[in-house]
């Protein structure tokens, strides 16, 4: 997909932070009321990151994935670390705020009060727009950690899109798993994605469709086991490209969607097709797929989620 020229946002956003700030601090400072707190939108760029947790380093097996299963706390552990080596990063670099929304299972993953105090967290997974919610024109950047490849994706970890119930889904004729889907979203609002991290089939597809540099955490052998790196490695580059990445944002652009936008979701069953074509303006295709046109990305977003996520029988 092309995308646009237009300059990015973020060096209007920090001139007019600096602009705000150089107007509000003396009357702050005068008035006795504390100055911002290190990372609070302090006329910095503001970065969204959207968490998974089958792409976080360490995690290679099911059963890591899941509350139920063993290692979980493990898998939790593992997620807040890397989470909290790339915020460090992101302020380090000069991040003027972070909001990280959880985005895997019932989104209550991580180990939230022991994240970095300067970010802020997006807990609950009853929400419309799921895995970027919160995401708009405010940010100047996305960033996705622990993310997969998508469904039907062979020796790929974990390989699916939303749920078990997709085996694929296209967006203007795109056929695009989690991670694509995001980044159109994000493209949609004006927000490049500057990061990313998962397996290497995740790589390779989100790297094809965006440009974005990803940082490899394991290699599948087949769909339920991966050759790990360490989580220290992992950690290390992914603070080595975090600031690397925020450095280069004015060079960073979002992807471009054209819209009205086209959905098609290829289905497990022919139920849920069924149920869908319920709801005016889906249409089946076949027994198993719908069709859907919406005016924007957000619209088809929303719909994608209630389609795979909320609609059951």
């Amino acid at each position: 997909m092309p995308r646009p020229s237009r300059l990015p946002r973020s060096s209007r956003a920090r001139t007019r932070g600096a602009l705000v700030l150089g107007a509000v601090l003396p009357v702050m400072l005068l008035a006795g009321a504390p100055a911002p707190a290190d990372g609070q939108d302090s006329g910095g760029p503001r970065i969204f990151i959207s968490v998974d947790m089958e792409g976080i380093g360490g995690v290679g097996s099911p059963g890591m994935t899941s509350a139920s299963g063993k290692d979980y706390g493990t898998a939790r552990r593992l997620m807040t670390d890397e989470l909290n080596t790339v915020i460090r990063a992101l302020f380090d670099a000069g991040a003027g705020h972070v909001l990280v929304n959880d985005s895997h299972g019932d989104h209550q993953n991580v180990l939230h009060t022991e994240l970095d105090p300067r970010a802020e967290y997006v807990q609950g997974s009853i929400k419309r727009l799921g895995m970027v919610a919160e995401l708009d024109s405010s940010f100047d950047a996305a960033i996705f950690l622990g993310y997969h490849a998508m469904a039907g994706v062979g020796d790929a970890f974990l390989a699916h899109t939303g749920s078990g119930s997709v085996k694929g889904l296209w967006v203007n004729e795109v056929e695009v798993g989690e991670g694509g889907m995001n980044a159109l979203y994000a493209g949609s609002v004006g927000v490049p994605v500057i990061l990313a991290s998962g397996d290497r089939a995740f790589g390779e597809e989100f790297t094809a469709l965006t440009g974005a540099p990803v940082v490899v955490t394991k290699e599948a052998l087949g769909s339920s086991a991966a050759r790990l790196r360490s989580p220290e490695s992992v950690r290390a580059e992914l603070a080595a490209r975090a600031g690397e990445a925020l450095r280069s944002l004015p060079e960073a652009r979002p992807l471009e969607v054209r819209q009205p936008v086209v959905t098609r979701i290829r289905f497990a069953s022919t139920t849920r097709p069924y149920l869908l074509e319920a709801i005016p303006g889906v249409i089946r295709v076949d027994g198993s797929t719908v069709e859907f046109r919406s005016e924007s990305m957000g619209e088809a977003y929303q719909m994608i989620r209630l389609a795979y996520r909320f609609i059951s029988w």
